[in-house]
């Protein structure tokens, strides 16, 4: 807001975004509107100019998209006239960028940000050091401290604000009516669906095949939509921030890659919930959906710690037509990669790092210097090297504080968790 006339911070509903507005206006000395008003919100529809200008700045307006395109033509009028930073803040639930009624997108005026839930490192209190695996093995004496049940429990549990610290039977709940308000009215309203009782059983579907590739048939056929119309209700289901694809890794590696996107649900509590499963029930060594909810799991883990990446790390994965796999691959935008397999074994071999290795000697075939490091994910306590830029590390090093020099805290200063929500 100290650098831009206009800030929008859109994502899925309940992740805070009400929150962080508020908060930021009351600190700047500014006015908060929300269009979930009818009364503010017929005002941004008949007179969107008089609505802006009538508040004092910086004027927060919780879900500016539905104050339609006038509103938004508006605010762009308004930070061309008097290009100050920080006027606006725009908070919305749908990612207005692919709405079919918003015709203007504010480029060049305004920094887009997304809030995504609670990562575990934000409520660890540890800044994101993902940026550091690059050039570093990542080590802490605090990982490995969790057992295989305790990543379940984080994986079933989720990130959104309202359910932390809720149990079992009130997360259900609160599952059922938030599924119901994203469907019944949002997506609803946003796009004209009749038929929206489809949406839940689609939504039910993701999160039965949450981290696996996207096939549009197989829905079809499960659900028995036709295929247009799954489409088109995934990539709504997108817009409100529910799902999201993870694109395929693009260097050619002499080899067939699959070119199918994986699609994850945005949250894993919400996944777990809406398949009517729990810790305990993924404790068992034949449950089905383990090993697709924990790569979930880790793959949001780390999408919601790179939006404060200051490298611009993106993210996909690979697969040939030979069955190897990469789970996750992050790549800097100099080309330096690194290679992520999520495993929910608590006992790692260095067999198992085999595609990180295979994914490893081709990289350095075509790009040398630019493979980092292939790091398996696992549920145990072991940290060790197997190999070449090969390493096995507990899940939970995503989010321990790194060991290293710049870490000690200067005499007198004491660590508090960041306030950066």
């Amino acid at each position: 807001m100290d650098a831009f006339r206009a800030v929008v911070l859109h994502g899925a509903r309940q992740s805070g975004k009400t929150t962080l507005a508020r908060q930021l206006t009351d600190a700047r000395g500014g006015t908060y509107l929300t269009l979930d008003d009818d009364a503010i919100r017929e005002a941004a529809l008949a007179d969107p100019d008089t609505l802006i200008t009538s508040h004092r700045f910086p004027l927060a307006i919780d879900e500016f998209q539905l104050g339609g395109d006038r509103l938004v033509r508006a605010i762009k009028r308004a930070v061309d006239i008097d290009p100050v930073p920080g006027r606006f803040l725009l908070t919305g639930s749908t990612n207005f960028l692919t709405l079919p009624t918003m015709s203007e997108s504010l480029a060049g005026r305004v920094r887009i940000l997304r809030l995504w839930p609670f990562s575990e490192a934000e409520l660890s209190g540890v800044p994101s050091s993902l940026d550091r695996w690059f050039d570093t093995v990542p080590t802490s004496a605090q990982a490995g401290r969790l057992t295989r049940n305790d990543y379940l429990e984080l994986t079933c549990r989720g990130g959104y604000p309202e359910v932390i610290g809720l149990g079992v039977e009130a997360r259900r709940a609160w599952v059922d009516s938030y599924v119901e308000t994203v469907t019944q009215r949002d997506i609803a309203a946003l796009a004209d669906i009749r038929k929206t009782s489809a949406l839940p059983r689609l939504i039910r579907w993701v999160a039965a095949n949450t981290s696996s590739e996207i096939n549009i048939a197989n829905a079809a056929r499960d659900l028995g939509i036709n295929r247009a119309t799954i489409t088109s209700y995934l990539e709504w289901l997108e817009t409100v921030f529910l799902v999201y694809q993870i694109p395929v890794w693009s260097r050619k590696l002499e080899t067939r890659a699959v070119r199918r996107p994986k699609l994850h649900l945005g949250d894993t509590g919400l996944a777990a919930q809406l398949l009517t499963t729990s810790a305990t029930a993924l404790a068992a060594p034949t449950a089905p959906a383990t090993g697709s909810l924990l790569e979930s799991f880790v793959v949001n883990e780390i999408s919601r710690q790179l939006v404060t990446s200051k490298t611009g790390i993106s993210l996909s994965h690979y697969r040939d037509n030979h069955g190897r796999e990469v789970d996750l691959v992050l790549e800097r935008a100099d080309g330096a990669t690194i290679a992520i397999e999520i495993k929910t074994t608590t006992s790692p071999t260095r067999k198992q790092a085999k595609h990180l290795a295979w994914f490893r000697d081709r990289l350095d075939a075509v790009a040398p210097g630019a493979f980092r490091g292939g790091i398996l994910l696992h549920t145990g306590h072991q940290s060790a090297t197997v190999g070449d830029r090969l390493h096995l590390l507990p899940i939970d090093t995503l989010w321990a504080s790194p060991i290293g020099p710049s870490d000690a805290p200067e005499p007198g200063v004491t660590r508090h968790q960041s306030d950066d929500r």
